[in-house]
């Protein structure tokens, strides 16, 4: 008894309702290779489904990229490896892996003043790992304490904790910018003891664990939390000039240089034009 047949019509509406965008999409070709190269069913299922995952894959990490807030131009591509000597590149890769430190959720810590690349060098942890099929929300810390502050005073907190549980990163840019005497902070150290030992944080700072006490309410709010960070964790010291300042010198002095390369090249067309005497 011959199986029946199925119009491409029927096709697409089951494909469609099963959610298999892909394989609606490349079934006609393939199947038409199918019968030309004499394929097994089972290479041609195999080969439609392969492509199937691979684009569900390609749009999860889009999704997941969208979320994450990560500046799509700070990357390992873009970060300048020469300029901080004491930074293992192949350490830095070795992290972006994710793999165990994730799973026992530990933290990375990068300090340095400002403009040395702290926030570059965590976003492209951040975009590596989602690479590697990792979550990551990148937020600054400030931004973190108002959401954080705005919960509490909903009585939402706790549910709010717990929906940042499916980021297995949270990267929280420029601590040492939050300050005590302007918000409660001690929402921060409930995010910090929250996720400790359980899911990962990446925190940059300006200042070094000496000035946090301008962070958290109080000194003991300050050892308990640097206590649960250390613990388990990667620190990096970013102990090099500005970036930025390099930068900005840099390009003053290329300006310098071109309007002198100005000047040199209007006198020079000054002298091979000498201006005509005039006739009697």
């Amino acid at each position: 008894m011959n199986a029946p047949a199925y119009e491409p019509g029927r096709l697409a509406l089951m494909l469609n309702e099963l959610r298999l965008p892909t394989i609606s999409r490349l079934w006609p070709e393939f199947a038409q290779r199918s019968d030309k190269e004499g394929w097994q069913a089972t290479r041609f299922l195999g080969a439609l489904l392969e492509h199937e995952l691979a684009e569900r894959a390609k749009r999860r990490i889009e999704r997941h990229r969208a979320e994450s807030h990560l500046d799509p131009t700070k990357t390992f591509a873009t970060f300048d490896f020469g300029s901080v000597p004491m930074l293992s590149k192949a350490h830095v890769t070795a992290l972006a892996t994710g793999d165990s430190w994730l799973e026992q959720g530990a933290t990375i810590l990068i300090f340095g003043p400002p403009g040395v690349g702290k926030s570059h060098l965590g976003t492209g942890i951040g975009h590596a790992l989602i690479d590697a099929g990792y979550r990551v929300l990148f937020m600054r810390t400030s931004e973190m304490v108002q959401r954080l502050q705005a919960a509490r005073q909903g009585l939402q907190l706790p549910a709010t904790l717990a929906k940042l549980d499916r980021f297995d990163l949270l990267i929280l840019d420029d601590i040492s910018y939050v300050r005590k005497d302007q918000a409660e902070t001690s929402v921060l150290f409930e995010l910090i003891a929250e996720r400790y030992e359980r899911r990962s944080i990446l925190i940059t700072a300006n200042q070094a664990f000496s000035g946090w006490d301008n962070v958290f309410p109080d000194s003991g709010m300050t050892v308990a939390a640097i206590d649960r960070l250390v613990h388990h964790s990667t620190i990096f010291e970013l102990n090099v000039e500005s970036y930025r300042r390099k930068k900005a010198a840099s390009d003053k002095q290329a300006q310098r240089d071109n309007e002198k390369a100005r000047r040199r090249r209007q006198s020079s067309e000054h002298s091979d034009n000498p201006i005509p005497e005039r006739q009697p």
